[in-house]
C-alpha cells in the first residue's frame, strides 16, 4: 500500500519515492509509488498533477486517480520510454493548483457550518466550487452568505485533522453531513478535519492550516436542482463567473 504522504503534510510541495509498478488503464500509462505526496480524485476535490524526475527523463503527472483496489495511480504524459519499477524518483506537485484546491475545500467546510442541511454533492475547483444541499423550504441569500463566510475566513481559525474510531462515529452519526457518499470504513479509525470553534466533520482531502489563507470569496450564484436541492456556487472574489 502507498503511504499517503498528503494525509501526514498537505503543505510538502516536492518528495522522493519509488516506483512499484508501471501499467496501462484505458490507454493511458501509469505509475503507482511507494510513497506519495499526490492526492488521488475523491470527496469531491481532483486529483493531483504535477511532473516526477526518473533515471529516463521528466515526465508531466496530468492526473492521480484511485483504482478499485483504493491503489493510488500516477497518469503519465509519456512521450518517451516509461521508467522501470524500482527505479528511484522525485515527485515535484503543480503547487499552485493544489494551493487553490486546498483554500477551496476548506472554504467548504466553512459553507457547511452556515447551512445545516444535508450535503447532497458537491465539487471543488481550483477557481469556483459549489456544494448541494437538501434545503427544502429553506430560503438563501447570497449577500447574506457571502457576508457570513468571509466573517468566518477572518476569524484565523486553526484547522487541523484528527481520527476517531469507526465506533465513535457510529455513537455520533451527525458528523456525517453527507447523505449519498458515507465515510470509507474498513480501517478501524475515520479521518476528521476540525475547523477550530466552527466546524468537525470526516473528510480524506487536504486543507489550509488556518482560515485566513483562504483570502476574500463571494456567493456566485444560488440554483434550484429539484424541488429541494439547492446549489450554491463560490468564487474567490476575483473570479469573474
Amino acid at each position: 500500500m502507498t503511504k499517503r504522504l498528503f494525509l501526514e503534510e498537505s503543505y510538502l510541495a516536492e518528495a522522493d519515492g519509488i516506483i512499484t509498478s508501471v501499467g496501462e488503464f484505458e490507454g493511458r500509462p501509469y505509475i503507482k509509488l511507494n510513497q506519495t505526496l499526490f492526492y488521488p480524485q475523491g470527496g469531491g476535490q481532483p486529483g493531483d498533477t504535477g511532473w516526477i524526475e526518473s533515471p529516463v527523463g521528466e515526465f508531466r503527472v496530468i492526473d492521480t486517480q484511485k483504482s478499485e483496489a483504493n491503489q493510488i495511480l500516477l497518469f503519465l504524459e509519456a512521450n518517451h520510454p516509461l521508467p522501470n519499477v524500482g527505479d528511484a524518483i522525485h515527485q515535484k506537485l503543480d503547487w499552485e493548483r493544489r494551493y487553490s484546491l486546498m483554500r477551496m475545500h476548506t472554504c467548504l467546510h466553512l459553507l457547511c457550518s452556515l447551512v445545516p442541511k444535508g450535503v447532497t454533492g458537491g465539487s471543488v475547483g481550483v477557481e469556483k466550487s459549489r456544494l448541494d444541499f437538501d434545503l427544502g423550504d429553506s430560503k438563501l441569500d447570497k449577500e447574506v452568505l457571502t457576508q457570513q463566510i468571509n466573517q468566518l475566513i477572518c476569524t484565523g481559525s486553526e484547522v487541523m485533522s484528527l481520527n476517531i474510531s469507526e465506533a465513535e462515529l457510529d455513537q455520533q452519526p451527525d458528523l456525517v453531513r453527507t447523505l449519498s457518499v458515507q465515510p470509507p470504513r474498513g480501517s478501524g479509525t475515520v479521518r476528521l478535519i476540525k475547523v477550530e470553534g466552527i466546524d468537525l466533520q470526516p473528510c480524506g482531502g487536504t486543507h489550509v492550516k488556518n482560515t485566513r489563507e483562504i483570502g476574500p470569496v463571494r456567493i456566485s450564484k444560488i440554483e434550484n436542482k429539484g424541488k429541494r436541492n439547492r446549489r450554491i456556487h463560490l468564487v474567490f472574489d476575483n473570479t469573474d463567473v
